[in-house]
């Protein structure tokens, strides 16, 4: 009887100070766990693989682009994750929180706003989409929860709060993206693409980018909000690309506005025979020396101020195919006001 004895006393702390811990942990200590609990499934691993041929044998090699996170969206094996993630990669593969490998094809891509999903093939076992919530709602100073894999280390995660809303950041695509959400949740290499979550356990954003010297976390991050998202993936899944609407006009680019001096955006070409070519738009024309001169610069959306063509995308966001507006144009330094029907953008 003597021997067993000791083993009695060492579990017997042991017992009271497991059952001591939950006690004391805190309300919002409890809600974490639960977050985690519920959603910790529907986040994966993403590992991009890129395809790079031998220069003197030509045979093809799997190599490892890199990684970032992932969250199931529906029961159809759909995984979101960042543009930024997948990009430039020829195969794709997702670890599941089992840690059971599948691959995955490339479904749809925005680079603009820097959103990509890819379809898990085979099996739909163990598969667990995210619950959907809102931004629309959210407030300054709630708390969120971060779920990913930074440097590899899988399911790792780190709460914080709602820092600021609304916030602009650039893009891949080379266009702003704006309304996006900034946290001090620690966000870091390999986050990226994993979700933002409230404290209901609610996928709020997806996180996406960081603002640090170093690389690793400093304390602001940024995430794209899910009504965002929410509006770009079925178009993704759909069409494979997003459908948005246009003016059907050649545009000069930000780099090119910026070198001319250009408050707006000047168009470069008018389709011969279009609605804005039957209404008196021009683009660029050419001196007989030469040089270009240009003619009508865009410098409002229906009242709205137009400074850049990033100004401009992320306006005509508010609109849908076919719907009426009213430009603002300037030749000479005349302004007149021109109506157009948005038409699809190639």
């Amino acid at each position: 009887m003597f021997p067993i004895i000791p083993v009695i006393l060492l579990w017997l702390p042991f017992l009271i100070n497991s059952e001591g811990l939950k006690a004391q942990l805190t309300e919002d200590e409890k809600n974490t766990i639960e977050v985690v609990k519920k959603t910790q499934n529907s986040v994966v691993f993403i590992t991009n693989i890129q395809l790079v041929r031998d220069f003197f044998s030509w045979t093809e090699e799997a190599v490892p682009r890199g990684s970032g996170s992932g969250f199931v969206w529906d029961d159809q094996g759909h995984i979101i994750t960042n543009y930024h993630v997948i990009e430039e990669g020829d195969r794709f593969n997702v670890t599941l929180p089992n840690q059971e490998e599948r691959s995955a094809k490339l479904i749809g891509k925005e680079p603009n706003r820097d959103i990509a999903v890819l379809k898990v093939e085979g099996s739909l076992k163990g598969l667990y989409p995210v619950k959907i919530g809102s931004s629309s709602n959210l407030l300054v100073g709630q708390k969120v929860i971060a779920i990913g894999n930074p440097f590899g280390f899988d399911h790792t995660v780190t709460t914080g709060i709602v820092s600021a809303l609304g916030r602009s950041m650039p893009g891949v695509g080379g266009v702003t993206i704006r309304d996006m959400i900034q946290t001090d949740a620690s966000i870091n290499p390999g986050n990226s693409g994993g979700p933002l979550l409230n404290s209901s356990g609610e996928l709020i954003g997806m996180n996406t980018m960081i603002i640090s010297p170093s690389g690793a976390s400093s304390g602001v991050g940024f995430a794209i909000p899910v009504d965002i998202i929410k509006k770009i993936v079925p178009q993704l899944i759909k069409y494979g690309r997003v459908i948005r609407p246009g003016l059907g006009l050649s545009l000069l680019s930000d780099r090119y506005g910026q070198q001319l001096g250009i408050d707006g955006v000047a168009i470069v070409e008018v389709p011969v025979g279009s609605e804005a070519y039957k209404k008196g738009l021009r683009g660029l024309t050419r001196s007989r020396f030469g040089r270009l001169a240009i003619q009508d610069i865009i410098k409002e959306i229906d009242g709205k101020k137009v400074h850049s063509y990033d100004d401009l995308y992320n306006l005509l966001d508010n609109y849908n195919i076919g719907d009426k507006v009213t430009l603002t144009v300037e030749r000479d330094n005349r302004k007149r006001k021109v109506e157009l029907t948005l038409v699809q953008e190639d």
